[in-house]
Formats: structure tokens, C-alpha cells, sequence
């Protein structure tokens, strides 16, 4: 012990070894941008003083009512979604409103038996009685923007409700929502969602801590202090007025729902949350299910970003709501920072072996009070509102959070870079699996094709397992912890989507043998 204590200590070569220009070359830039992630991390600590400060000023009912009930559209955009297609219908014609006043349109893409089999059911329940539409497009142009878009022609509804597959909405939806719109200045209603699967696996449980922090925290923390905030794209209800004085729903983006959402509020439209009216969903079970949907909202909100922050700059909002813009739509920023932070760890962990370790943590400690210590604050503080009763086990679920938020790096840089660059890329929908209808996952399957990414992200888990192992040779136990999140992170993310890849390959080929067999027999 006493050892370790002199060599974490030795100041040796504090007085001796002197800084020159490639240490400075090293420091400059390593400090800076680990400067740039602290604000991002600091910004948390706004959210929770907003939450804690305005959390009083979400309504808990309209302020007026209707007289005269408006026609509801609600519009259901599937994708090769075979699996939850029934109790996604079984929801939606279970919700109370009058049946004059409201019609459904399942707003189809699809390009597999999704396509009939839903034409079908649709065809049967509408003969039944029920306000049904079915409406396929051969031609997916706006994905999900384009098929909303497409509906909102061929029908004369007041307001939208939009739900995606994998949403059930509770009966009384549209009862305890519908008369925040008897304002006329509001043009959405945003609902909180939770999660049919939350304990399915520790990806789900990671997962819903993640977003509790958004819905819990966030939307609360903007909407009380009149900042603007985004429709989620499902759970909610959008007045058609709105949609098309902002321009329509644009399909440049890949989150389709923050670009209308900006254009609207700059507006002048303002936006309702009601974090008490929940929406019960699913959650990807799988990494590459997860990493599908985190890459197509980090590049979607960078491709809004680009779009929209200059005029949001130029508009005559106050500051407050453009510094909060820019905080909302250029996190995703964080990643490849994080990239090059990474792969410069290394020879600036030598550089500060030479010059004392005393010295640098009068530089890391706010930096970890920004970064860690934030995240801690706000995932924290999300759980315990929520679960009041139960928020301690998010303790135990902190450390995965952090190895999966490493794990989305590589992948989220990518997606970052893309967006920059200008290269569009088609809508990927999440695999959806009908936890409720079916317990576990229902018979079709999806394919996977992760390509080289996993590779890469074992490759960054061996470098951090060395720069774990130069640690103990510095005795350097300081940096132990902070470094094995990322071996942990990047080899849970690459090795859980090898192996689930093999086990969809696997499950195919013997669905395909299976039919072989029932062809000969």
C-alpha cells in the first residue's frame, strides 16, 4: 500500500520534465473539447432547476372545453410491422370518442405480408362497422412524413392524433386530451410515453431510463418555462391548421416531428404537455434494434440543426429559447467529440504521469462535476419523480446507462458525420415484437446487418482494455473505473450484436428449411 500511495504521489518529475510543444499540442485540444462535452453536461443541471421551478405550471386539465366536439383523424403509419398490427387496431377502436366524429386511417408502406395481411383486417373491421381507412402507397416517397402528408389529403379531420405500431393508447385518450385544443393558440398535445417491456432485459430497463430523463424531466423543464419543445412524433395530437401554416410535414429530415415542431412554434403555435397522460409503447430488445433507432434520431436532429438553427437565430425569440434550441438540437454533437477524446486518452494520460497528477485534478474536477456527476443528478432525480417508491434501483442501472451511452459512439458519430455531410439515407423502423399480445417475441423475425460497425467497436474495447492495463503499470486506479465503462460499453455493444445477428441467421435458415420440407411433403 505504501507503494501505490508514493507512486500516485511522486511528484519526481513535476520540476524536472517541462512542457513543450507537442505536450501543449496533446493538452490544448484534449482539455478543450472534454470542456465543450462538460457544457453539454452542465446544461442537465439547468433541466433540473427548470423542473424543480416549474414543474407546478403543468395544467391538469384544459382551461375550457368544448362545446361542439371537433373530428379526430387518427393515423396509424406502419412499415413492415406484421407483428404488432393487431393490438395496435384493438387499441385504437377501443378508444372512447363519438364514432361520427372520428375516423382511423392505417397508413400502410408496407412492402411484405404486412401489406395483406393488414388490407384484410382492416376490410373485416370496417365491415363491422368501425371508422376505418386503409391506405397503401407503392411509392415510400417522405417515409413516414410522406404517408402522414399523404393522409392528411384524404380527410377533412380538425386534428390528428398519431400513433406508431407499437403504441397502444388507452381508451380514455382522446377524452382527457381533446379539450386542450378548445384554445385556439395550441397546435399540439404531447402525452408521456412508458414501456410494455421496460423489465424485459437490461437493454429495455437501460433504455427507459433514458427516456423517463427526456419525458420526466426535459419536456417538463421547457414547456413550464415557455421554451420550445418537440412532438415526439407518436402520443400526441396535431391541428391540422397548424401543420399547414408551418409548411406541411417535410420529409429533408429524419425526425420529421422536431423540424415541424420548430417551424410551428416559431409560428407562434404553442404546444401542450401532459407528462400524467400516459402512453404505453415498446422498446427495442435488442442492441442493433437500439442502435437502429438511436442513429436515425442523432442524425435527424443534426439534419434539423442545419435546417432550422439559422433562422431560429434570426427569429426574434428571446435568448433564452435560442440558447435552449441549441442545447435541444445539437447534443448528438457530443459523439465524435467523444470519438476524438477517446483516441487521444492515451498519450495524455503519459504526458500527465510526467507532470503530477495533483496538479491536473484541480482541472478534472469540474469537469467530472459537469459531465458525470450531472448525469447522475438528472437520471436520478427523473426516477425518483416517476417512482417515487422504486427509484433506487436506478442506482444499480446508472453504470449500464453510462456503458451504453459509450456504446452509441461509433455508431451516433456516424450518423453525426452523415448528417453534415449532407447524405440522405432512407427511414429504418425499429423491430417491433408485441410484447403484450404475444409475451415474448412473435414468429416473424427480422434481419440484422450491422456490417463493420461491431468490429469496430470490439477494436475500441481492446484499446481501452490496453489503456486499462497501462493503468496498472502507472498505478493509476484513479482512471481505472472511468475507463472500464468504456471496455464494458463498446464490447457489450459489439459482441450482443454478433451474436444476435447469428442467432437471426440461424432462426431464418430454418424457417427457410421448414418450408422447403412443407413444399415436398
Amino acid at each position: 500500500m505504501e507503494k501505490w500511495t508514493r507512486a500516485l504521489t511522486d511528484t519526481t518529475f513535476a520540476g524536472i520534465h517541462q512542457l513543450d510543444w507537442f505536450d501543449w499540442l496533446l493538452l490544448i485540444p484534449y482539455f478543450t473539447l472534454l470542456t465543450i462535452l462538460a457544457i453539454y453536461g452542465a446544461h442537465r443541471y439547468a433541466v433540473v432547476r427548470g423542473y424543480l421551478k416549474y414543474k407546478s405550471r403543468i395544467p391538469a386539465k384544459p382551461a375550457k372545453r368544448f362545446t361542439q366536439l371537433p373530428r379526430v383523424t387518427i393515423q396509424l403509419p406502419l412499415f413492415n410491422e406484421r407483428n404488432v398490427v393487431d393490438q395496435l387496431l384493438d387499441a385504437v377502436l377501443k378508444v372512447r370518442y363519438p364514432r361520427e366524429l372520428l375516423e382511423v386511417q392505417v397508413l400502410d408502406d408496407s412492402t411484405d405480408d404486412t401489406h395483406p395481411y393488414t388490407e384484410a383486417l382492416v376490410a373485416r373491421l370496417k365491415a363491422q362497422g368501425h371508422p376505418i381507412e386503409y391506405i397503401h402507397r407503392v411509392d415510400r416517397t417522405g417515409f413516414k412524413a410522406g404517408a402522414l402528408q399523404n393522409g392528411m389529403a384524404l380527410t377533412k379531420g380538425d386534428l390528428f392524433a398519431v400513433f406508431d405500431a407499437d403504441f397502444i393508447p388507452p381508451v380514455d385518450f382522446l377524452e382527457k386530451t381533446i379539450h386542450f385544443f378548445a384554445d385556439e393558440k395550441v397546435g399540439v398535445v404531447q402525452t408521456r410515453w412508458t414501456y410494455l417491456n421496460r423489465d424485459h432485459n437490461l437493454l429495455t430497463e437501460v433504455q427507459a431510463l433514458m427516456l423517463d430523463g427526456h419525458f420526466a424531466l426535459e419536456h417538463v423543464a421547457r414547456y413550464g418555462q415557455g421554451l420550445f419543445f418537440n412532438f415526439n412524433g407518436t402520443a400526441g395530437i396535431l391541428r391540422r391548421q397548424m401543420i399547414d401554416e408551418a409548411g406541411g410535414w417535410q420529409h429533408d429530415t429524419l425526425t420529421e416531428d422536431s423540424d415541424l415542431s420548430y417551424r410551428a412554434q416559431l409560428k407562434g403555435w404553442q404546444f401542450v404537455y401532459l407528462p400524467w397522460m400516459e402512453c404505453p409503447s415498446e422498446l427495442p430488445v435488442d442492441t442493433y434494434g437500439f442502435q437502429v433507432q438511436q442513429q436515425r434520431w442523432a442524425k435527424g436532429l443534426t439534419q434539423v440543426a442545419l435546417k432550422l438553427l439559422p433562422a431560429i437565430m434570426r427569429s426574434k425569440v428571446g435568448w433564452r429559447e435560442k440558447a435552449e434550441a441549441w442545447f435541444h438540437l445539437t447534443p448528438n454533437l457530443s459523439y465524435p467529440l467523444m470519438v476524438i477524446v477517446s483516441a487521444m486518452m492515451l498519450p495524455v494520460m503519459m504526458v500527465r504521469f510526467y507532470i503530477g497528477w495533483g496538479q491536473m485534478l484541480l482541472v478534472d474536477a469540474p469537469l467530472i462535476i459537469c459531465s458525470f456527476w450531472s448525469v447522475v443528478t438528472f437520471y436520478l432525480l427523473a426516477e425518483h419523480e416517476l417512482y417515487p417508491d422504486n427509484w433506487k434501483r436506478a442506482i444499480f442501472i446508472l453504470p449500464f446507462l453510462l456503458a451504453m451511452g459509450v456504446a452509441l459512439t461509433i455508431s451516433n458519430t456516424k450518423a453525426v458525420i452523415e448528417a453534415l455531410m449532407g447524405k440522405q439515407s432512407s427511414f429504418v423502423r425499429t423491430p417491433k415484437y408485441a410484447p403484450k399480445a404475444a409475451g415474448t417475441q412473435t414468429a416473424v423475425a427480422y434481419k440484422r446487418k450491422s456490417g463493420w460497425l461491431p468490429f469496430a467497436e470490439i477494436g475500441m474495447g481492446f484499446f481501452f482494455l490496453g489503456m486499462v492495463g497501462y493503468c496498472i503499470e502507472v498505478m493509476n486506479f484513479f482512471a481505472m473505473p472511468f475507463l472500464s465503462i468504456f471496455v464494458c460499453g463498446y464490447f457489450w455493444a459489439g459482441c450482443s450484436k454478433l451474436w444476435q445477428e447469428q442467432q437471426a441467421r440461424m432462426r431464418f435458415e430454418r424457417e427457410a428449411r421448414k418450408v422447403e420440407l412443407e413444399a415436398v411433403s
